[in-house]
């Protein structure tokens, strides 16, 4: 590739959802439409006074002035291609730079951008027919759903911006982004439990990705102390290739306090408790974005300072730092999807206990665990954006969140109930989905890897036990049993995206096919022996 398809092919990921937004943005309704007026009856005290009465609008009248819902779409396919080409270019180049290695794409960098691609995909496909439900019920407006479509655009970009950054500054920078914008969806329906879950995830997230720039700007100090010049002192590849000159203590502090911050955002413990109160706030198709991709997306991060860190300390400080976040993490969420009782909050905490399994693959650190969690983090995201969309619509259909008001739904609404239904299966990693691939090589890993790594593994399958049989049950219960209501008719508009999503996840655990080259050479890239 040359310099100018290469620089094209690095910023359009971030600059086409930016576009899109300023689509949204400039034809989108800002004030409230003044309603049409008539002559209406005249007051009795002011007979000579006409009183305008407003007329309600008729279905003749336009219900929305900005772009077709389905403009959104166009993000997602821009970074599927995208990311296919600059994977073509990866395994035929190597890693791919750009603006003087502000923007990198390496193998890793493709795979994160197909996930993202197909994730958005899935999250923007079903938000037509949410938003439809939404404002059919009064809950939402022209307004409300012109400044949802800016939003996710917007989010959609700063994840990729995090993706294809080589500048450790810049990658803080994108993820702050995300943080920022997604706050304004988690209390999109302005609600006092969604406002409520926006303020206490802006907190919670703030004071991590505080701990995470702390930890930037102590790599950097290390850095500069070891003669690295000031333009390349935050390039993560510089890093990388000269972590045997940093500052032990200083390097040992810093890692630590970025694994703490951004994992805040991965949703590991101690800052993970805006998770489920954020993911049950916001609209399906954000939950969808943010359990589905955003919490990968950081945990990437982490993964591109644990090859500095293991260069610099060696592998034992982030084994035992990583192993032991995974451990403490899952049980927690083994222990709160026993005691669930809310179906949007089982499927966060369904997210902090597979971010935990990724994490655990990362402290193994073997090509076999990293591939396989590279595999985990396409799997998960597939299955819990179909989980977040379909959850969305049973809410629509029951107009409750709790577990044990919903029954019969395979009986009232077939298709959302089936694809949730097949959503969570997967989700438990049973076959053909690629969960169960990527769990059974997680597992194998950690065994091969003997020692403290294989009690660690043991006692870990041990908790996905417990979430497994928390997960059945619950799911069981709202899918069988008798309807309460009628069948609801078609589903088809809604139902197409969440089909894809898991075709895509069941052909992932069938086969990687042309995929293979990429994820090994994803795992080479972040440290795989």
């Amino acid at each position: 590739m040359n310099a100018m398809p290469t620089a094209v092919l690095l910023t359009a990921p971030a600059a086409v959802p930016l576009l899109v937004a300023a689509a949204y943005a400039l034809t989108g309704t800002r004030t409230p439409r003044p309603a049409p007026v008539r002559e209406g009856v005249r007051h009795p005290v002011n007979v000579g006074a006409p009183v305008l009465v407003a007329e309600k609008p008729g279905p003749e009248q336009p219900a929305e002035r900005y772009p077709a819902a389905w403009g959104g779409l166009v993000s997602p396919a821009a970074i599927l291609v995208c990311g296919s080409l600059l994977a073509v270019g990866v395994l035929d180049e190597g890693p791919l730079s750009a603006y003087s290695g502000l923007l990198r794409a390496d193998a890793l960098t493709a795979w994160m951008l197909l996930v993202v691609g197909i994730v958005a995909l899935i999250a923007c496909g079903s938000a037509p027919a949410h938003l439809a439900g939404e404002r059919a019920a009064g809950r939402a407006s022209d307004r409300t759903t012109w400044r949802y479509h800016v939003l996710v655009q917007a989010f959609l970009a700063a994840m990729c911006l995090a993706v294809v950054t080589a500048n450790l500054g810049v990658l803080w920078v994108a993820i702050e982004a995300t943080t920022i914008v997604t706050a304004f969806l988690v209390g999109h329906r302005r609600t006092r439990a969604s406002v409520e879950a926006a303020w206490k995830y802006v907190v919670i997230c703030s004071a991590g990705i505080a701990l995470a720039f702390l930890g930037t700007v102590l790599i950097y100090y290390a850095a500069r102390q070891a003669g690295i010049a000031e333009a390349w002192a935050l390039d993560w590849p510089t890093l990388a290739a000269r972590a045997d000159r940093l500052d032990p203590a200083v390097t040992r502090l810093g890692i630590t306090l970025v694994v703490l911050g951004f994992g805040t955002k991965a949703g590991l413990i101690p800052l993970h408790a805006w998770l489920p109160d954020a993911h049950s706030q916001a609209p399906a198709p954000v939950s969808a974005l943010m359990s589905g991709v955003l919490l990968s997306v950081a945990f990437a991060a982490i993964l591109r300072y644990r090859l500095i860190a293991d260069a610099a300390l060696g592998a034992d400080f982030t084994r035992v730092l990583l192993a032991g976040i995974a451990l403490l993490t899952l049980a927690l969420a083994a222990g709160l999807l026993l005691a669930q009782r809310d179906y949007k909050r089982m499927l966060a905490y369904s997210s902090m206990e597979h971010m935990s399994l990724i994490a655990l693959a990362a402290a193994i650190g073997s090509q076999l665990a990293l591939s396989a969690a590279l595999l985990h983090i396409a799997g998960h995201g597939l299955a819990k954006s179909v989980a977040f969309c379909a959850s969305g619509r049973i809410l629509q259909l029951t107009g409750t969140v709790k577990i044990g008001r919903v029954r019969g739904l395979l009986a009232r609404a077939p298709a959302s109930a089936g694809m949730f239904g097949l959503a969570v299966v997967a989700l438990m990693a049973f076959p053909p989905f690629s969960l169960f691939a990527s769990e059974l090589g997680i597992a194998r890993a950690g065994f091969l890897a003997g020692g403290g790594l294989a009690w660690v593994t043991a006692v870990a399958l041990l908790l996905v036990l417990v979430a497994f049989a928390a997960l059945a049950a619950r799911t069981a219960h709202m899918l069988l049993g008798p309807a309460p209501a009628p069948p609801t008719g078609p589903e088809a508009t809604a139902v197409w995206p969440l089909a894809l999503g898991l075709s895509a996840c069941a052909a992932l655990g069938v086969g990687l096919g042309p995929l293979t080259d990429l994820l090994h050479t994803a795992a080479q890239a972040i440290g795989g022996d």
